[in-house]
């Protein structure tokens, strides 16, 4: 999988299944959008609940409401009744809009005045307005009456008790109450048969206009006949079946060119997964919001084609265009990958090299010439921008006291820290020269921090240092001189075998302690000679287990030791390395409770080699881990163990003059140092 996950055929060959998929989710749609069924229908169990049956009988609905409720018939609208208060309204508005704005309105009288002038004098117009809009009316009213004539299959009965639209000799509720599916209303009543109608979502959209009607004079009676009704079901049954399958390939195609789309985008520039370089080709030089605009004249083009033009032949022109555009939008994906979305635009390019034209003009000169570019500029921004002169004026007041603030505040800055108060910042916003100063010297107030911190810290050390050297060489040299006292005055053999023996230990107590703090100066000021070379580590440490197997097994510890299956090699010291990873062994012996386990983990990080040391002390780690690498601190407060205190010290240093790591963890009673060394490649 390895070699073939971004081999170019495979490339190609997921390209070509993505092409697929999506042109195939888009023939689905375009099939499902000119189906009869309304997808909302696909999980509609009957024709009567759904949106095709609302729609289907919609137009019958609003052709009747209307006839009786609003035009009635051609006499009736002629007598003016048709015309509602809101069509007198907005004719007398229309007309007194030409009125206000003509010579005739009289400004000096009041409004109402105004009106009643109108009303007399466009009498005769707004009568003519008002016959037009009853003759346009009595124009719909046959439109409607003609669109009666369409129902097939379908009987009705719609009156206001004096004027009647009907379709056959019936005109009694229980006529058509005999129906299979029928829906009447009167007499402050509704009934609909089957139940199923009123089931549906899109119920109130059917009957809304039904609410119109005059519940004490109009009825309206509809029926459906079994034929129409069978021939209607059985048409949207297979309308919807079709509907569901175009739905289920959309839902295919669409799940397979996502899944294609990923896998493209993971591996589009790359020659593998741990390529960290990008290639880019011929086509990503295209600027991105030109491919951004092409894409979207592209779609735009197809959406077009697909609804007014060539929707018979869509195919062949389908498949290129997504092909071009699938490839536009993988050179985004490039260019996304490479952080250069924005940065490769034409219209950054064209505002960056305007910014940089300018600001190079500007950063060229001295103080001189800058004041020379804002008083030429001014003056021309005055020019462009004559018609707002007096906002002008005040940007460049607002603008001057700005700087005029922002010096000052430097000023009364500098005082501060002239003064001796070394943590006084000075905040300037923006990005200015006045802002660049203040960073300036806010740097140098941090420096002089610094500075003093590492001074305070560094005599502190030297203290503790001098204090603790001081301390732990007194204690065997105070020993050696009593001895040395109680040997002369003497005379017992025994007594002096015994003191001599207690002499000879507290000399090697005194020569193990200056030997390991020159050892830890020689390590720390990286005087030490190091020679690099590859080692095995997981060898060294089980040769050291082995080596130190007496002492293991005296202490009663259990030493688990885990590493990978396949050899690892880091770059280090041999004796170097041994010499810091025998301090950690000895710091285990002397302050790991007793019986207890002690983990060593090798683990490969990929550039590294982690080597872990976990054990649990036999003292309460009460102390910080800071504290814990000061040099002659020990895990007991007391100092009652026989350690120098300077055992991870020097481990630390060691491992760093190998450009390795050096990290203690305390986690309650669990001790962890990590060492991280450099990793070489197995050979």
């Amino acid at each position: 999988m390895k070699n073939i996950s971004h081999s170019r055929i495979t490339k190609v060959v997921v390209f070509l299944v993505a092409i697929v998929c999506l042109t195939g989710t888009a023939k689905a749609l375009i099939d499902l959008e000119y189906n009869r069924v309304q997808l909302s229908d696909v999980n509609t169990d009957s024709y009567f609940e759904s949106q095709s049956f609302a729609e289907e009988n919609y137009g019958l609905f609003h052709t009747l409401t209307e006839l009786i409720g609003a035009y009635k018939s051609e006499e009736y609208i002629l007598s003016g009744k048709s015309l509602t208060k809101e069509d007198n309204r907005v004719i007398e508005d229309e007309l007194y809009d030409e009125y206000y704005f003509s010579n005739e309105y009289d400004y000096d009288l009041k409004e109402a005045d105004n009106k009643r002038i109108f009303k007399e004098e466009y009498a005769d117009q707004i009568k003519r307005k008002k016959e037009e809009r009853m003759r346009m009316q009595v124009k719909e009213f046959y439109q409607l009456v003609d669109t009666l004539k369409n129902y097939k299959g379908i009987v009705y009965y719609a009156s206001d008790g004096e004027h009647v639209f009907s379709n056959s000799d019936l005109n009694k509720k229980e006529q058509f109450e005999s129906y299979d599916a029928y829906m009447v209303y009167g007499d402050y009543q509704q009934k609909i048969y089957p139940n199923k109608v009123q089931e549906g979502h899109y119920y109130n959209y059917l009957m809304h206009k039904a609410d119109k009607l005059n519940p004490q004079t109009d009825v309206m009676y509809i029926a459906f006949t079994d034929s129409f009704l069978q021939q209607k079901t059985e048409v949207w049954e297979k309308d919807k079946a079709e509907a569901k399958r175009f739905l289920n390939e959309s839902i295919a195609f669409l799940i397979g060119f996502i899944v294609s789309f990923i896998y493209l985008i993971i591996v589009i520039g790359r020659t593998s997964f741990k390529d960290k370089n990008l290639y880019m080709h011929a086509m990503d030089k295209l600027y991105n919001d030109l491919n951004v605009a092409i894409v979207g004249c592209l779609l735009s083009m197809w959406f077009v084609m697909i609804v007014e033009v060539f929707r018979d032949i869509y195919l062949l022109l389908t498949v290129p265009i997504f092909i071009i555009v699938l490839l536009l939008v993988l050179s985004l994906v490039k260019h996304i990958k490479n952080k250069t979305i924005l940065s490769h635009t034409l219209i950054y390019q064209i505002l960056k090299k305007v910014f940089f034209a300018i600001k190079h003009v500007f950063d060229s000169g001295s103080l001189a010439v800058k004041t020379v570019l804002l008083v030429i500029g001014y003056p021309i921004i005055v020019v462009a921008t004559f018609f707002m002169f007096p906002i002008t004026i005040g940007l460049v007041a607002w603008l001057a006291l700005k700087k005029v603030k922002s010096f000052n505040r430097i000023k009364e800055g500098v005082e501060h820290i002239k003064n001796g108060d070394l943590q006084h910042r000075i905040e300037i916003d923006g990005k200015g020269e006045f802002s660049q100063l203040a960073k300036n010297i806010n740097r140098i107030t941090e420096g002089l921090n610094k500075s003093v911190d590492s001074e305070i810290k560094s005599e502190r050390l030297k203290t503790e240092l001098i204090t603790n050297v001081s301390h732990d060489i007194r204690t065997p040299l105070t020993s050696i001189i009593t001895y040395v006292d109680l040997l002369k005055i003497e005379n017992d053999p025994e007594k002096i075998a015994e003191y001599i023996e207690v002499l000879d230990q507290k000399s090697k107590r005194l020569k193990h302690l200056t030997d390991d703090l020159f050892e830890a100066a020689k390590a720390s000021s990286g005087s030490m000679p190091v020679q690099l070379e590859r080692i095995d580590i997981v060898s060294l440490l089980t040769q050291g287990i082995g080596e130190m197997d007496e002492k293991i097994e005296a202490s009663a510890l259990d030493v688990k030791l885990a590493h990978p299956t396949e050899k690892v090699y880091v770059k280090a010291d041999g004796k170097l390395l041994w010499r810091s990873i025998e301090n950690l062994f000895s710091n285990i012996f002397k302050y790991a409770l007793p019986a207890s386990r002690v983990y060593i983990d090798v683990e490969d990080l990929g550039t590294e080699i982690l080597v872990t040391f976990k054990n649990i002390s036999a003292y309460e780690l009460n102390i910080s881990v800071d504290e814990l690498m000061e040099r002659f601190k020990r895990g007991d407060d007391s100092r009652s163990s026989q350690g120098s205190g300077l055992g991870l010290s020097i481990a630390e240093s060691l491992i760093h003059i190998q450009h390795g790591r050096f990290l203690v963890q305390v986690d309650g009673d669990l001790f962890k140092a990590m060492i991280y060394l450099p990793k070489l490649l197995n050979e």
